[in-house]
């Protein structure tokens, strides 16, 4: 069975990278531009994992993680946080608000597939 990836990440190019690369890797991709549309095509999505990036305008990753965690149906879905900021409270932060993985950018293709296929 296809596993599904949600992609919320508001850059196009990072967006088009991550999921031409998770399309490449037989995954089913839901793209989310807007942070603010995250958590509701989630659920409709229904994605094995998330990956939020966490700098974006109107609401940030952080806040979006928490909001999912928060909620019963989604709490369950391994988040995978995307950022440029790697500082290690960055880190701690994200993984204390519930990220089960912590990339920063710019990525490598291979480390972020690793993480990716680590969490589902």
């Amino acid at each position: 069975m296809t596993k599904r990836v949600l992609v919320v990440e508001d850059n196009e190019l990072n967006l088009k990278l991550f999921c031409d690369l998770l399309r490449a890797h037989d995954f089913a991709v839901e793209p989310v531009r807007d942070g603010r549309e995250a958590v509701a095509r989630a659920r409709d999505f229904a994605p094995d994992l998330v990956v939020m990036d966490i700098q974006m305008p109107h609401v940030t990753g952080y806040e979006l993680i928490l909001e999912m965690k928060a909620d019963e149906t989604l709490r369950h879905i391994p988040v995978m946080a995307v950022t440029a900021y790697a500082g290690r409270e960055d880190e701690e932060r994200l993984r204390a608000a519930g990220a089960n993985a912590y990339v920063s950018k710019p990525i490598t293709l291979a480390r972020f597939m690793t993480a990716v296929n680590e969490l589902i």
